[in-house]
């Protein structure tokens, strides 16, 4: 339980944690990679630790907590399912590069994870060659859920069009088409994530990139060791971003996040809304951000820009909540199929504190304006529900209480920590 009472500004500057999905992909990498590779600044999150423990189930060594000692040489079955807990990005990625070897691994989680469908990563493994066999979901629900068992190698290539957005099922094709023989090409109909080709092709792997980005092509090669230092994550800078903006007399400096492809679509969301964000370029993917209070009106999110924002999702309704006139969102079915129903959820606990928010088949109506007022929410295990509630209580009238507080560890166990900071 976390108890939250606003009412006081935020200001001053915080440093967010390592990228969620750049450190996940980093230790696979560091896994497959024969040597010893260097990664400075994971995300302290509980999912990138799961990653971890499951790359060293598989026989990467991890030295120091930067260093990590892979390839073929090192890598054996696990003598034990090998355990992704919450994190639906490990089980996704990892399966594809399971499917690369001769040997058969079982993928388990959490209860959460069991209630996932991973059909959308086991069609595509299936097409290359691998024997991915799950379980039924829940009420007879059709499709492959966890846990899988993969029984891999002797991969081909293929020609692959995602059915659905998805950055953790493209990865999980080209990891696996590292080791398949031909090539093996992933095409998108709308641009997301673009960490996997980003980081295959700075660690030597055989990648092409169509010009409109939309196309991925890998070739059967052997990634090289590689130093990296994980810029901040996006996601987590979102809910400061939004608080930022929310809290009446608050100016908060960010310092550099990742803003690369699809990873800044909130920023265009908030700005839209009419936030006073000022957006300070350090390199060529990272930005330091500069966010002061504003009053926010109403805007339409849909289309293209969804896949970019599926994490952001619940702590935009929060800004929407509190602007001026209604918000939209649509195209956003995939929020069903997150750590929580994610529209079911944040209708729900928004309406417990004051909001105005409709649920529809695949998105929310949020219509903003109406005065928050403390009460008892729940995260519902989800914990971009349960940060998204802490930044709603910032500007709700009296306490909140947020059941389930502890699903933050997932992905930013300092989240209370950095509040307290920047309230100080």
């Amino acid at each position: 339980m976390f108890e939250l009472t606003g009412g006081r500004p935020l200001r001053g500057s915080l440093k967010v944690p390592g990228d969620k999905s750049i450190s996940h992909r980093a230790l696979l990498m560091g896994a497959l990679a024969p040597g010893t590779s260097r990664i400075t600044g994971l995300s302290t999150g509980q999912d990138v630790a799961h990653t971890a423990a499951a790359v060293h189930a598989l026989g990467a060594l991890l030295e120091g907590g930067d260093r990590i000692t892979g390839g073929s040489g090192h890598l054996h079955p696990s003598n034990a399912p090998v355990d992704v807990g919450n994190s639906g990005t490990t089980m996704r990625l990892l399966s594809g590069i399971c499917a690369r070897f001769p040997w058969s691994t079982v993928l388990a989680g959490d209860a959460s994870i069991a209630r996932r469908p991973m059909d959308r990563v086991a069609i595509p493994l299936r097409l290359m060659g691998a024997a991915v066999e799950g379980e039924p979901g829940d009420g007879g629900m059709a499709g492959t859920f966890p846990p899988l068992t993969i029984a891999g190698g002797g991969l081909h290539g293929i020609d692959y069009r995602l059915p659905v957005a998805s950055a953790q099922v493209k990865g999980a094709v080209l990891l696996a088409g590292l080791g398949a023989d031909g090539e093996t090409m992933v095409r998108e109909s709308v641009l997301t994530r673009a960490h996997t080709e980003e980081m295959l092709t700075t660690f030597g792997a055989d990648v092409e990139v169509s010009e409109d980005r939309l196309t991925t092509t890998v070739r059967p090669s052997e990634l090289q060791p590689f130093e990296i230092d994980i810029p901040g994550d996006p996601s987590q800078a979102a809910f400061w971003a939004v608080a930022a903006t929310l809290v009446p007399h608050s100016e908060v400096t960010i310092e550099p996040v990742y803003i690369g492809q699809a990873r800044a679509c909130f920023l265009d969301v908030l700005r839209r809304m009419g936030a006073d964000i000022e957006v300070e370029m350090v390199s060529g993917t990272e930005a330091r951000l500069h966010v002061r209070h504003t009053q926010l009106h109403g805007t339409d999110v849909g289309g293209s820009e969804i896949p970019g924002l599926v994490d952001e999702i619940p702590v935009l309704a929060v800004a929407a909540a509190t602007a001026d006139g209604v918000t939209t969102f649509r195209d956003a079915g995939e929020l069903r199929v997150k750590e929580s129903d994610r529209i079911a959820t944040v209708t729900a606990e928004l309406t417990a504190l004051g909001a105005k928010v409709d649920p529809t088949g695949d998105g929310l109506v949020v219509t903003g304006a109406a005065p928050l007022s403390g009460g008892l929410v729940s995260s519902h295990g989800d914990h971009r529900l349960a940060m998204a509630l802490a930044v709603a209580a910032l500007v709700a009238e009296g306490t909140t209480r947020i059941e389930g507080w502890d699903a933050v560890a997932t992905s930013y166990p300092g989240f209370e920590e950095d509040l307290r900071r920047l309230w100080e």
